[in-house]
Protein backbone atom coordinates (compact mmCIF):
# COMPACT_ATOMS: atom_id res chain seq x y z
CA UNK A 1 0.00 0.00 0.00
CA UNK A 2 0.93 3.07 -0.70
CA UNK A 3 2.41 4.94 2.71
CA UNK A 4 2.02 9.01 2.58
CA UNK A 5 4.70 11.33 3.78
CA UNK A 6 1.99 12.87 6.22
CA UNK A 7 1.35 9.67 8.07
CA UNK A 8 5.27 8.83 8.51
CA UNK A 9 5.34 12.18 10.01
CA UNK A 10 2.37 11.44 12.19
CA UNK A 11 4.08 8.45 13.21
CA UNK A 12 7.74 10.28 13.87
CA UNK A 13 5.81 12.92 16.35
CA UNK A 14 4.32 9.92 18.22
CA UNK A 15 7.61 7.70 18.34
CA UNK A 16 10.43 9.99 17.59
CA UNK A 17 12.05 7.36 15.71
CA UNK A 18 13.51 8.20 12.17
CA UNK A 19 11.50 8.64 8.63
CA UNK A 20 12.44 5.74 7.20
CA UNK A 21 12.01 3.13 10.46
CA UNK A 22 7.92 5.04 10.38
CA UNK A 23 7.97 4.35 6.88
CA UNK A 24 8.92 0.70 7.04
CA UNK A 25 6.63 -0.02 9.79
CA UNK A 26 3.53 1.62 8.66
CA UNK A 27 4.21 -0.54 5.45
CA UNK A 28 5.16 -3.27 7.67
CA UNK A 29 1.58 -2.83 9.85
CA UNK A 30 -0.22 -1.71 6.58
CA UNK A 31 -0.71 1.59 7.86
CA UNK A 32 -2.33 0.03 10.95
CA UNK A 33 -0.42 3.24 13.61
CA UNK A 34 -0.91 1.26 16.39
CA UNK A 35 0.81 -1.98 14.82
CA UNK A 36 3.75 0.36 13.56
CA UNK A 37 4.63 1.94 17.30
CA UNK A 38 4.95 -1.54 18.01
CA UNK A 39 6.67 -2.20 15.62
CA UNK A 40 9.21 0.61 16.40
CA UNK A 41 9.36 -0.95 19.43
CA UNK A 42 10.14 -4.11 19.07
CA UNK A 43 12.95 -3.09 16.86
CA UNK A 44 13.98 -0.97 20.05
CA UNK A 45 14.20 -4.25 22.25
CA UNK A 46 16.12 -5.88 18.82
CA UNK A 47 18.72 -3.18 18.93
CA UNK A 48 19.09 -2.95 22.63
CA UNK A 49 19.16 -6.81 22.97
CA UNK A 50 22.42 -6.54 20.07
CA UNK A 51 23.90 -3.53 21.89
CA UNK A 52 24.07 -4.96 25.50
CA UNK A 53 27.70 -5.84 25.87
CA UNK A 54 28.71 -2.19 24.06
CA UNK A 55 30.47 0.37 26.61
CA UNK A 56 27.71 3.32 27.23
CA UNK A 57 30.51 6.30 28.30
CA UNK A 58 28.93 8.76 27.30
CA UNK A 59 25.67 10.53 27.88
CA UNK A 60 24.30 13.25 30.36
CA UNK A 61 24.23 14.34 33.97
CA UNK A 62 21.32 15.92 35.12
CA UNK A 63 20.19 17.15 38.93
CA UNK A 64 16.54 18.15 40.31
CA UNK A 65 16.86 19.88 43.67
CA UNK A 66 13.71 20.84 45.55
CA UNK A 67 15.42 22.24 48.66
CA UNK A 68 14.62 18.75 51.03
CA UNK A 69 14.86 16.72 48.18
CA UNK A 70 17.28 16.12 45.23
CA UNK A 71 16.84 13.42 42.31
CA UNK A 72 20.78 12.70 40.08
CA UNK A 73 20.35 10.80 36.83
CA UNK A 74 22.58 9.94 34.32
CA UNK A 75 21.37 8.87 30.88
CA UNK A 76 24.13 7.29 28.65
CA UNK A 77 24.92 6.08 25.16
CA UNK A 78 27.99 5.31 23.09
CA UNK A 79 28.52 8.61 21.27
CA UNK A 80 29.09 12.03 22.05
CA UNK A 81 27.14 12.23 18.98
CA UNK A 82 23.81 11.03 20.39
CA UNK A 83 24.30 12.69 23.97
CA UNK A 84 24.69 15.87 22.44
CA UNK A 85 21.45 15.33 20.23
CA UNK A 86 18.64 17.48 21.83
CA UNK A 87 16.51 14.61 21.50
CA UNK A 88 18.47 12.57 24.02
CA UNK A 89 18.89 15.59 26.38
CA UNK A 90 14.91 16.08 26.47
CA UNK A 91 14.58 12.25 27.20
CA UNK A 92 16.79 12.18 30.14
CA UNK A 93 14.99 15.48 31.50
CA UNK A 94 11.80 13.49 31.26
CA UNK A 95 13.12 10.59 32.71
CA UNK A 96 14.41 12.90 35.56
CA UNK A 97 10.85 14.30 36.11
CA UNK A 98 8.94 10.93 35.93
CA UNK A 99 11.58 10.15 38.88
CA UNK A 100 10.60 13.30 40.82
CA UNK A 101 6.86 13.00 40.14
CA UNK A 102 7.33 9.82 41.62
CA UNK A 103 9.25 10.17 43.95
CA UNK A 104 11.08 7.07 42.63
CA UNK A 105 13.06 5.26 45.84
CA UNK A 106 15.89 3.60 43.72
CA UNK A 107 16.88 2.78 39.92
CA UNK A 108 14.62 -0.34 40.40
CA UNK A 109 11.41 1.15 40.89
CA UNK A 110 12.57 4.14 38.39
CA UNK A 111 12.54 1.42 36.04
CA UNK A 112 8.95 0.03 36.75
CA UNK A 113 7.42 3.73 36.82
CA UNK A 114 4.71 4.32 34.14
CA UNK A 115 5.50 6.96 31.65
CA UNK A 116 2.31 6.53 30.14
CA UNK A 117 1.66 4.03 28.52
CA UNK A 118 4.94 2.02 28.80
CA UNK A 119 7.31 1.70 31.74
CA UNK A 120 10.69 3.69 31.96
CA UNK A 121 12.41 0.60 31.00
CA UNK A 122 10.49 0.54 27.86
CA UNK A 123 10.96 4.46 27.33
CA UNK A 124 14.52 3.56 27.38
CA UNK A 125 14.56 0.84 25.38
CA UNK A 126 12.38 2.73 22.66
CA UNK A 127 15.20 5.38 23.11
CA UNK A 128 17.63 2.54 21.89
CA UNK A 129 15.78 1.87 18.62
CA UNK A 130 15.58 5.38 17.59
CA UNK A 131 19.23 6.21 17.96
CA UNK A 132 20.84 2.75 17.31
CA UNK A 133 22.95 3.01 20.12
CA UNK A 134 22.56 1.66 23.67
CA UNK A 135 20.74 3.57 25.93
CA UNK A 136 20.96 2.95 29.45
CA UNK A 137 20.40 4.98 32.76
CA UNK A 138 23.92 4.35 34.45
CA UNK A 139 22.75 5.57 37.40
CA UNK A 140 20.04 7.33 39.65
CA UNK A 141 19.72 8.16 43.43
CA UNK A 142 17.62 10.69 45.87
CA UNK A 143 18.62 12.21 48.70
CA UNK A 144 16.41 13.60 51.83
CA UNK A 145 17.85 16.56 53.82
CA UNK A 146 17.11 19.67 56.15
CA UNK A 147 19.06 21.28 53.26
CA UNK A 148 20.55 20.14 50.08
CA UNK A 149 23.52 21.42 47.45
CA UNK A 150 24.01 20.69 44.01
CA UNK A 151 26.52 20.94 41.46
CA UNK A 152 26.69 19.74 37.57
CA UNK A 153 29.87 20.12 35.84
CA UNK A 154 30.09 22.37 32.38
CA UNK A 155 30.30 19.04 30.42
CA UNK A 156 26.99 17.84 32.01
CA UNK A 157 29.16 14.40 32.90
CA UNK A 158 29.46 14.86 36.54
CA UNK A 159 27.11 15.66 39.48
CA UNK A 160 27.14 16.04 43.07
CA UNK A 161 24.24 15.68 45.44
CA UNK A 162 25.00 16.88 49.06
CA UNK A 163 22.64 17.22 52.37
CA UNK A 164 23.42 19.18 55.31
CA UNK A 165 21.28 18.63 58.50
CA UNK A 166 21.02 22.48 58.81
CA UNK A 167 21.35 25.36 56.13
CA UNK A 168 24.10 26.48 55.11
CA UNK A 169 25.30 29.74 53.24
CA UNK A 170 24.36 29.04 49.74
CA UNK A 171 27.92 29.51 48.61
CA UNK A 172 29.46 27.04 51.53
CA UNK A 173 26.99 24.67 49.79
CA UNK A 174 28.01 24.77 46.68
CA UNK A 175 31.95 24.64 47.42
CA UNK A 176 31.36 21.39 49.24
CA UNK A 177 29.38 20.44 46.14
CA UNK A 178 32.26 21.32 43.88
CA UNK A 179 34.64 19.90 46.24
CA UNK A 180 32.86 16.44 46.20
CA UNK A 181 32.99 16.94 42.16
CA UNK A 182 36.62 17.27 42.26
CA UNK A 183 37.84 15.11 45.04
CA UNK A 184 35.23 12.06 44.25
CA UNK A 185 35.41 10.84 48.06
CA UNK A 186 34.03 7.83 48.71
CA UNK A 187 32.20 8.16 52.03
CA UNK A 188 31.03 11.54 53.52
CA UNK A 189 33.37 10.25 57.23
CA UNK A 190 35.03 6.79 58.27
CA UNK A 191 31.63 6.16 59.81
CA UNK A 192 30.15 6.18 56.52
CA UNK A 193 32.98 4.35 55.07
CA UNK A 194 32.51 0.79 53.68
CA UNK A 195 33.82 -1.50 56.19
CA UNK A 196 34.92 -4.03 53.72
CA UNK A 197 36.82 -1.45 52.30
CA UNK A 198 38.82 -0.19 55.10
CA UNK A 199 39.44 -3.55 56.18
CA UNK A 200 41.07 -3.67 52.24
CA UNK A 201 43.13 -0.67 52.90
CA UNK A 202 44.23 -2.18 56.61
CA UNK A 203 45.59 -5.29 54.72
CA UNK A 204 47.67 -3.48 52.22
CA UNK A 205 48.86 -1.16 54.45
CA UNK A 206 49.96 -4.26 56.65
CA UNK A 207 50.90 -6.15 53.46
CA UNK A 208 53.38 -3.16 52.27
CA UNK A 209 54.86 -2.68 55.64
CA UNK A 210 55.75 -6.18 56.20
CA UNK A 211 57.35 -6.34 52.83
CA UNK A 212 59.34 -3.61 53.63
CA UNK A 213 60.92 -5.40 56.59
CA UNK A 214 59.25 -3.41 59.67
CA UNK A 215 59.06 -5.37 62.66
CA UNK A 216 55.68 -7.58 63.37
CA UNK A 217 54.75 -6.01 66.68
CA UNK A 218 54.22 -2.54 64.48
CA UNK A 219 52.84 -3.57 61.44
CA UNK A 220 49.37 -2.66 62.70
CA UNK A 221 49.69 0.33 64.07
CA UNK A 222 51.40 1.32 60.72
CA UNK A 223 48.58 -0.22 59.17
CA UNK A 224 46.16 1.80 61.14
CA UNK A 225 48.10 4.78 60.15
CA UNK A 226 47.82 4.06 56.77
CA UNK A 227 43.82 3.98 56.97
CA UNK A 228 44.12 6.78 58.85
CA UNK A 229 45.43 8.60 55.77
CA UNK A 230 42.99 6.89 53.73
CA UNK A 231 40.14 8.71 55.30
CA UNK A 232 42.05 12.30 55.68
CA UNK A 233 42.52 12.11 51.67
CA UNK A 234 39.05 10.06 50.53
CA UNK A 235 36.77 10.94 52.96
CA UNK A 236 34.49 14.26 52.04
CA UNK A 237 34.41 15.81 55.82
CA UNK A 238 38.27 14.64 56.65
CA UNK A 239 39.35 16.12 53.14
CA UNK A 240 41.57 19.14 53.26
CA UNK A 241 39.38 22.29 51.20
CA UNK A 242 40.35 22.62 47.72
CA UNK A 243 40.45 26.47 48.11
CA UNK A 244 42.26 26.27 51.31
CA UNK A 245 44.38 23.28 52.36
CA UNK A 246 45.27 24.37 55.68
CA UNK A 247 41.87 23.32 57.01
CA UNK A 248 39.41 20.85 56.22
CA UNK A 249 35.86 20.16 55.06
CA UNK A 250 34.64 19.70 58.27
CA UNK A 251 35.99 23.07 59.64
CA UNK A 252 35.58 24.79 56.57
CA UNK A 253 31.92 24.07 56.83
CA UNK A 254 31.72 24.39 61.00
CA UNK A 255 33.22 27.95 60.31
CA UNK A 256 30.44 29.05 59.12
CA UNK A 257 27.90 27.38 60.64
CA UNK A 258 28.95 26.17 64.14
CA UNK A 259 26.13 22.58 63.95
CA UNK A 260 26.38 22.02 60.82
CA UNK A 261 27.58 18.83 58.95
CA UNK A 262 26.76 16.90 55.87
CA UNK A 263 24.61 13.76 56.16
CA UNK A 264 24.06 12.78 52.92
CA UNK A 265 26.10 12.31 49.89
CA UNK A 266 25.89 10.92 46.30
CA UNK A 267 28.34 11.74 43.26
CA UNK A 268 28.64 10.45 39.73
CA UNK A 269 30.97 10.65 36.89
CA UNK A 270 30.55 9.34 33.19
CA UNK A 271 34.17 9.76 33.40
CA UNK A 272 35.49 7.78 36.36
Amino acid sequence: MEIKAADVAKLRKMTGAGMMDCKNALAEANGDFERAQEIIREKGKLIASKRADRDAAEGVVLVKNLGTKAYLLCLACETDFVAKNESFAATAAEILDIAVKNDAADLDALMNTKAGNQTVAELVTEKSGQTGEKIEIAYYAKIEAPYIASYVHFNGKLGTLIGFNVAVPEEVGKNVAVQAATMAPVAINKEDCDKELLEKEHHIGREQARLEGKPENILDKIAEGKVNKFLAEKTLLNQALIDDNKITVDKYIKNAKADATVIAYKRFSLND
